[in-house]
């Protein structure tokens, strides 16, 4: 039994832990791990359904974005080099065939490397939910795509995920969002760097250029964004430079391989902006063509100490409504207590 408790009436503090089960969510990750001079670890799991073929989990240090300063580590589940015909992948013509589908995750507090929450008091009771295991249960969620977990720049007392790469913030990672379209500053025009370089280090086929317009975005490049938790921020960051981005010959291109975005249970310990609210922001995500998805869970919009977040949440998916857009919208464990584990189990559930 886990015996600290959620925070809930100094939230600016950010993330800690209620007590919970000891029932396992989910199952150890089965890998292990190698590292060669490039920084880049390797191990092999199952991350997909009985007789389809095995998908590499990849570890990728210090890639750097938008400048040389600013690095990210990151997580791959790649898709399968070859399978058999009757898995659909390494056939001409077939889903998982030179994909360039790419699903990238923002986790939340707590979250970090496996071994890095092993040795830490509080991280070790959430193993479950590691970036590695993450990545696995992403895998099974987008079978098509390789998945993609963008660690944040740093983890403040080894459980406050603070996203410093794509939006200013607190030592807790509380965000200060800019309204202010810049391009070499930006959180788009980070993640565009850093999938580009990632895409190299990885020696993936067809990769993203981190530079250029048309040209330098493969035809068939998609893009899907998921944020959990305090990696909404930058889901949100991207949401408020979505205006300047689409107008950007730059960057325009790349704004337009944005199939999909998820918001799983926004939050972080700031006192607004949980959500977007701005509705000039949200006019350009309803035109902008993405599909928006909010997937929320009692935890974060059902807290009395926090009632600003409920609030923003619904503002959020009405002004979308409003502008034409059709959100993808759902409250999950809606009937049972709000609790951390419900929180964390929306990433299984979306």
């Amino acid at each position: 039994m886990i015996a600290a408790r959620a925070l809930k009436h100094t939230h600016t503090l950010g993330f800690y832990l209620i007590a919970v089960s000891q029932k396992k969510v989910m199952t150890s990750v089965a890998a292990t791990t190698s590292s060669n001079p490039r920084g880049l670890h390797a191990s092999a799991s199952r991350a997909a359904a009985p007789g389809c073929p095995q998908r590499r989990l990849q570890r990728l240090t210090a890639v750097p974005g938008s400048s040389p300063r600013r690095v990210n580590d990151l997580l791959l589940l790649l898709l399968p080099d070859k399978a058999s015909p009757s898995a659909g992948y390494g056939v001409p013509g077939s889903p998982g065939s030179r994909s360039n589908k790419h699903a990238v995750f923002f986790h939340g507090d707590i979250q970090n490397f496996q071994e890095e929450m092993s040795v830490q008091p509080e991280g070790s009771h959430w193993l479950s939910w590691s970036l590695e295991q993450v990545a696995m249960t992403l895998g099974q969620r987008f079978p098509e795509h390789h998945v993609w977990v963008v660690r944040a720049s740093r983890m403040y007392l080894h459980k406050f995920s603070c996203y410093h790469n794509f939006v200013d913030s607190n030592m807790f990672g509380a965000p200060e969002h800019s309204t202010t379209y810049s391009q070499d500053h930006g959180a788009i025009y980070h993640l565009r760097s850093l999938l580009s370089h990632a895409m190299e280090r990885a020696n993936l086929p067809n990769p993203l250029q981190p530079h250029g317009g048309a040209d330098s975005v493969p035809s068939d490049f998609s893009l899907t964004l998921v944020g959990f938790s305090k990696g909404c921020v930058v889901l949100n960051q991207m949401v408020y430079e979505l205006p300047g981005a689409r107008s950007d010959p730059e960057l325009s291109h790349f704004v337009k391989s944005i199939s999909d975005m998820y918001w799983l249970d926004g939050g972080h310990p700031g006192g607004s902006e949980t959500w977007v609210t701005d509705k000039q922001v949200l006019k350009e995500l309803a035109e902008s063509g993405v599909t928006v998805h909010a997937h929320v869970t009692p935890y974060e919009v059902r807290d009395p100490m926090r009632a600003w977040v409920g609030r923003e949440h619904g503002h959020f998916v009405k002004t979308l409504e409003e502008f034409g857009a059709s959100p993808h919208q759902q409250m999950h464990f809606e009937d049972e207590p709000p609790s951390i584990e419900n929180h964390f189990r929306v990433i299984q559930e979306f």
